[in-house]
């Protein structure tokens, strides 16, 4: 129903923040995250998400279009609801999730206060490969997902390493370089590690 809100920054804490647009005050529920990326200043936008229950419409904020897809796709797995969603992104950035969810590392998520080993688990298999799709806002996981690493995986998979060890490779890869790499450059320094 929204896509943003801009306006007057009225009030903010690190859990909702207060944007007068026309007049109107909205009480956007916010992370961690984006509450330390809201400028101080009196003009502000935040992207929104309307979660409409059966008792009450609450409205969420988020500084980027990632963090809203991230929260969009957390929401849409059994057990997390809106509340744990937003815990999750204040407790974890976009990139951070992504990598959790691509490594299949269940104790990032576990650390999250509130997300106990099933949820944890739940939300690693509902959102596997939907980090890899086009769809997502680009300033969603940077880094985690190009064209020259997804070639490269494929390289390597077809060479015969599982993709769980090459993706770790990979990522490790890609985290240590100062620079872009060429496909088969990331191939010749993973094939190393490997």
């Amino acid at each position: 129903m929204y896509d943003y809100i801009k306006g007057k920054l009225v009030e903010k804490t690190p859990t909702y923040a207060v944007v007068d647009a026309g007049g109107v005050g909205y009480l956007m529920h916010i992370s961690v995250n984006t509450f330390s990326q809201i400028p101080d200043n009196e003009l502000c936008m935040l992207y929104a998400y309307l979660a409409v229950r059966e008792d009450a419409h609450v409205l969420y904020g988020f500084a980027t279009k990632g963090e809203r897809e991230a929260f969009k796709m957390l929401i849409n797995v059994s057990g997390v609801g809106a509340s744990t969603a937003r815990m999750i992104l204040s407790s974890l950035n976009t990139n951070e999730i992504a990598e959790a969810v691509m490594t299949n590392n269940v104790s990032v998520l576990k650390n999250v206060k509130g997300i106990g080993e099933k949820t944890a688990q739940r939300i690693i298999i509902d959102l596997k490969g939907k980090f890899d799709h086009d769809s997502i806002s680009p300033d969603l996981f940077v880094g985690l997902h190009n064209t020259a690493r997804s070639e490269a995986l494929t390289a390597l998979t077809l060479l015969g390493f599982a993709k769980n060890v090459s993706e770790k490779a990979l990522d490790k890869v890609l985290k240590s370089s100062q620079s872009d790499l060429s496909v088969e450059e990331l191939i010749k320094l993973t094939l190393k590690t490997l």
